[in-house]
């Protein structure tokens, strides 16, 4: 029988399967959010309600087409919603999704600093 190495490392058990969902779902969310314009998206509806994307283009020194591309991301992350008011979309933000959001950006601190010792 061959003696067992010992330049393994130790096997970690894996992360529960609740911390992996929450894990990546965090990624999702930063990741749609992960451009400046998207971020100022955001920002602008829920600063202000909701609007229409030629407000967003108004706003933003972008072309419509950029615009609606963010938006499409955003939509599908959860960020905004969009609801279709004859020939416009009209946008909103999920301010849930932002709660979510900072829930989750806040497991990321050492558990000794959010329990404050």
């Amino acid at each position: 029988m061959k003696p067992m190495p010992t330049n393994l490392l130790p096997v970690r058990s894996p992360r529960p399967k609740s911390a992996r969902a929450a894990d990546e779902e965090l990624a999702r969310l930063a990741k749609a959010l992960a451009h400046p314009a998207r971020v100022a998206i955001v920002r602008f509806l829920l600063a202000g309600g909701e609007c229409i994307c030629g407000d967003i283009v108004d706003r933003l020194p972008l072309a419509q087409a950029t615009v609606s591309q963010h938006l499409k991301v955003l939509r599908e992350a959860g960020w905004v919603t969009g609801e279709v008011d004859g020939p416009r979309v009209c946008y909103c933000a999920n301010p849930e999704t932002l709660q979510r959001f900072v829930t989750l950006a806040r497991g990321l601190e050492p558990k000794n600093e959010r329990s404050g010792s």
